[in-house]
């Protein structure tokens, strides 16, 4: 004879079962099946799991409790976790709080290039395939001088190709107040390493001259 653990825990309906049930199939059409399908084995595992440790009498199954359970779970897992907050840090451009703000003209462009299609790969002119990089690239060798530009979405990113291209198995001199970690796991010097450069070390972790890299080089 089952004990009653047991026998609570076999009497779970099965995940098929709730599925067709009308107030889960409102989540579906809401949050769509796969999530829901996934919410609804993950809570049924958890009250398996208690059941199978509990000295307690165990309860009947609530149909309607187990669904509201699956729809507080489902609001948690799909709210926004980006929220609007104040900078009252003291740093106007802070790394933590988004940095700089975009202008309101700025965000009208990207929501106009987000929402339509547009030429970001094509060249117009020719009627062939272009280079995304050819919208800005005129603009930033305009602004810096340079003769080319390529847009990366971090600093580490472009340290990487500048070393990658200019300095293979070259030595890259790097005073000791910069061997940094950035983000959350980007070191400076495992970023060389990567770029297959050989970091040089020069001057100290709180002050480096000018004559310190003339020395190195």
């Amino acid at each position: 004879m089952l004990n009653p653990a047991t026998a609570a825990r076999r009497a779970l309906p099965a995940v098929d079962r709730l599925l067709q049930l009308a107030a889960v199939g409102d989540l579906v059409k809401q949050y769509g099946r796969p999530l829901v399908t996934e919410t609804v084995r993950a809570l049924l595992d958890a009250q398996r799991a208690a059941l199978a440790t509990s000295t307690a009498p165990a309860a009947a199954f609530e149909e309607s409790a187990f669904i509201a359970a699956c729809a507080a779970r489902l609001v948690a897992e799909t709210r926004a976790s980006l929220k609007p907050v104040f900078n009252l840090s003291g740093t106007v451009l802070h790394t933590n709080l988004g940095r700089a703000l975009m202008p309101q003209c700025a965000a009208d462009a990207v929501m106009q290039a987000m929402t339509r299609p547009v030429n970001l790969e094509f060249d117009l002119g020719g009627g062939e395939r272009g280079e995304r990089d050819s919208h800005v690239e005129r603009w930033l060798t305009r602004l810096t001088g340079a003769e080319a530009a390529v847009v990366v979405n971090n600093n580490a990113a472009a340290v990487y190709l500048v070393l990658n291209t200019l300095a293979p198995k070259k030595e890259v001199l790097v005073s000791r107040g910069e061997l940094i970690e950035i983000g959350g796991s980007f070191r400076i010097p495992d970023i060389m390493s990567r770029a297959g450069c050989k970091l040089h070390e020069v001057g100290t972790t709180n002050r480096t001259h000018l004559k310190d890299y003339a020395a190195a080089v």
